[in-house]
Parts: C-alpha cells; sequence; structure tokens
C-alpha cells in the first residue's frame, strides 16, 4: 500500500462549531464590551476537530479579531480545554510564535478567549516543500527562543506520553501488521528519547498553523505543550507532508533541526505516535466531530508506512 496522495478529510472544514448566533446574548453582548464595538461579520472557522466557538469577528470600527468560547455546562471538556489554553498562553514569552491573547472570560458558566487577529493562511494541503521549510525554520527558531522553557509551563513529555505504549495493545489486537510487535517494543522505549529542555507545542499539524501576510509563522491552540526534546515538533510536523507525497526522508537527512538526532530516537517516536494514532482511530465517532477518527487513521496509516519503510519491513501481510 502506497501512502495517500491527498487528506482522507476535508482540509479546512474538519470542525462542527458554534456561530456567532448561537451564544446567548448575554455572551456577545460581553464579546462586544470587550471588543469595543458591536459586531458586524463573524466568519467561523472551520478547521481542527473541536465544537467550541472559534471566529473572526469584524467590529462596527472595522477592527478584526478572533474569539474563541465554550459553554462550561453544555461543552465542559471544550471549556476546560479552553481554559488551560488561555492559562498557558498568558505564560508563553513574547519570542513564542504564538497568536496574543488580550483577554480572558472565565465566569457566568463560560470561557471566552479573545485574540489578536493575524491577516493569515493555512498551508496548502496538499503539502509544499516551501511551505514545510518556512514551518520547519519557524520551529527551529522557537525551540531556540523556548529552551529553558517560560515558567508556569513544566509538564514533561516523558510523564505526558507515559500511557501511550500501552495504546500497542489495542493496535495489535485490532490491525494485521506485520512486525508490530516489534514496533511495539520501540515505542516502549519512548522515555530514552522524548525528554528534553524544550518547550515542545504537541500538536502540530497544518490546522494549527498561521502563514501570516506580514512574513510571520505562527503556531495555534496551545493547549498541550510539554517540556521535552527540541526536534519533537519537527517530526510531528513531518506527518502531514509524508501523507501529502513529499521526500520527507530528504527533509530528514539535510535539515539542521534533525542533524544530531540518532534514527533510532525517530524510528522510536513514529513508533510511539503509530500505535497512539491506530488506536484512538478505533475509538467511537462522537457527534461534535464526525471527521476526527478518519484523521486519526489516515495518520496512524501514514506513520505505519513510514516506519515500515524506514526498518525495511513490509506494511502488510503477505496474503
Amino acid at each position: 500500500m502506497s501512502p495517500p496522495t491527498v487528506p482522507a478529510v476535508p482540509s479546512g472544514r474538519t470542525a462542527q462549531r458554534l456561530e456567532w448566533v448561537h451564544l446567548p446574548p448575554a455572551v456577545r453582548a460581553l464579546v462586544e464590551d470587550r471588543l469595543g464595538a458591536p459586531v458586524v461579520r463573524a466568519e467561523s472557522k472551520r478547521s481542527g476537530f473541536t465544537p467550541g466557538f472559534a471566529s473572526v469577528l469584524e467590529c462596527s470600527d472595522g477592527s478584526l479579531h478572533f474569539v474563541k468560547a465554550a459553554s462550561v455546562k453544555a461543552q465542559r471538556s471544550f471549556a476546560t480545554a479552553y481554559r488551560e489554553e488561555g492559562r498557558k498562553a498568558l505564560a508563553l514569552p513574547p519570542e513564542a510564535p504564538a497568536t496574543r491573547l488580550t483577554w480572558v472570560h472565565d465566569a457566568d458558566d463560560w470561557v471566552v478567549l479573545g485574540f489578536e487577529h493575524v491577516e493569515a493562511r493555512a498551508p496548502h494541503r496538499p503539502w509544499t516543500m516551501e511551505d514545510l521549510h518556512v514551518c520547519l525554520d519557524m520551529l527551529s527558531a522557537a525551540a531556540q527562543a523556548l529552551t529553558p522553557p517560560p515558567p508556569g509551563l513544566t509538564d514533561d513529555a516523558v510523564t505526558d506520553f507515559r500511557e501511550w505504549p500501552a495504546a500497542w495493545r489495542h493496535t495489535l489486537a485490532t490491525f494485521d501488521l506485520p512486525h508490530g510487535r516489534e514496533a511495539a517494543a520501540l515505542a516502549r522505549r519512548y522515555a530514552e528519547v522524548v525528554g528534553g529542555s524544550t518547550l515542545v507545542h504537541g500538536d502540530v499539524r497544518d490546522d494549527n498553523l498561521l502563514l501570516a501576510r506580514d512574513g510571520r509563522v505562527l503556531l495555534c491552540d496551545w493547549n498541550w505543550p510539554v517540556r521535552g526534546a527540541a526536534w519533537l515538533d519537527s517530526l510531528m510536523l513531518l506527518i502531514g507532508p509524508r501523507g501529502d507525497g513529499l521526500d520527507v526522508e530528504a527533509v530528514l537527512a539535510t535539515h539542521p533541526t534533525f542533524a544530531d538526532v540518532d534514527p533510532e530516537a525517530v524510528d522510536i517516536v513514529l513508533a510511539l505516535l503509530t500505535g497512539y494514532f491506530l488506536t484512538h482511530s478505533d475509538d467511537p465517532v462522537p457527534s461534535s466531530s464526525p471527521h476526527i477518527r478518519d484523521h486519526q487513521l489516515w495518520q496512524g496509516e501514514v506513520l505505519w508506512e513510514w516506519l515500515c519503510e524506514r526498518r525495511g519491513w513490509p506494511p502488510e501481510p503477505d496474503r
């Protein structure tokens, strides 16, 4: 089986989100009060896999803002995630490649975050080598700026990923993968390679990247940053381009980020991620995110074929 050449999900149209008109009048009023003018236009952002409100709002004074919101009662897990995102965004230093959080409302059963608006686009899908390199260069600069991690962001990758190797139990029981047990053994060695002293974003993919008109490249959704190896984000970024047909092995061989990374360490992380994504692709499909399992399966298949290619394993059993 060859890697897919197009995404398995509709890129940029994966989320089913609350619209501006769905927010209670009191929430709309508090947003307009924070923004300083009435909202005259709202553009919902359809990328990602969560149902919370996430829209660019244009006010009557011509200003643009990006606002996220979730109900603590009706969307508790997503409100909790937004609360954590707000806490961590405030802890990021100015050098971090992130959009600036300007205000937070966490009361009256709603979590609302106000961000600066940035004129930007997502990376092209299928990925292009030009977009990939500007994103990799951003991650390289970010790793330098975020070493050591800023105070208040102290979760560590070894601890955060501790349950992931166990995902291989379900993967082995569900998917017919030659050399699956060897891959599971690789994943169990994750603690040897993921540790480090850099703040790692942990969820780098096309829908969390902004290529701004002013030349900046920014990362969104800093929900899960951890202290880990400086190259982890860059390796995770390569999953989408690999699936879209780019030669990411050439990137691994030439980009300075990977110059001192042991090839075995790369394989260990690929094995860890493969088990995680394949196992969770078999979870029930949530009504609030109909594309998430397809996306996880796509990533798992891309990772498995990539790992097999690197290890010289057949990706599918002989029939």
